[in-house]
């Protein structure tokens, strides 16, 4: 097995441990036995310790979103089929990818990954400029672009954690609802 395929095969490995297992219990011996790896030396060889692996576990995972995100926001045709591919896409990816979401969830709440305040207006700028975009246009209304920027990126982050008690909800229905409430909260008069 080449080098960057045993560090993917092992990152699979420690994201599917935390989201089963939680963050404390994902152990190098717990990730080891997933990866079917004969030792916990060869995540060591891998990883410089724990953290480093977690920290690409979580990487792993944003990748994956920007990347299934990036298709998804292909060939808009306007600021509010930006804004509902926005959401609906990023609402899919959790529903399609729980797993993940669990493990990132895990890492992100036991501090093992650094969210800062550049990191957060890094992740509301997306949606902020395609809010700024609908105004210009005169699709959306006047009204406080940071304000609405985060009261749409917490309300697709806030799905990983409804799911977490309600593994069973219905992430369509959650999606057509945020559609919808920020659809008649940012569209000018008519």
């Amino acid at each position: 097995m080449t080098e960057r395929a045993r560090r993917a095969q092992i990152v699979a490995a420690a994201i599917t441990t935390i989201a089963e297992l939680g963050y404390a219990s994902a152990s190098f011996a717990r990730i080891a036995e997933r990866a079917g790896l004969s030792s916990t030396g060869l995540i060591s060889y891998h990883f410089a310790n724990r953290d480093e692996l977690i920290d690409q576990a979580a990487r792993q995972i944003i990748d994956t979103i920007t990347a299934f995100m990036t298709e998804r926001m292909a060939g808009v045709s306007s600021a509010t089929d930006a804004l509902h591919r926005y959401i609906a896409g990023n609402i899919a990816f959790i529903g399609s990818h729980r797993a993940e979401m669990k493990a990132l969830l895990e890492i992100f709440m036991n501090g093992g990954f650094h969210y800062d305040a550049d990191i957060d207006r890094t992740v509301t700028s997306a949606v902020a400029d395609i809010l700024r975009a609908g105004q210009a246009s005169r699709e959306f209304r006047a009204f406080d672009v940071t304000v609405m920027a985060t009261l749409i990126q917490r309300a697709v982050d806030g799905l990983p954690f409804l799911l977490a008690s309600e593994p069973d909800f219905d992430t369509r229905r959650y999606a057509t609802e945020v559609v919808t409430a920020i659809d008649l909260a940012t569209r000018a008069e008519r």
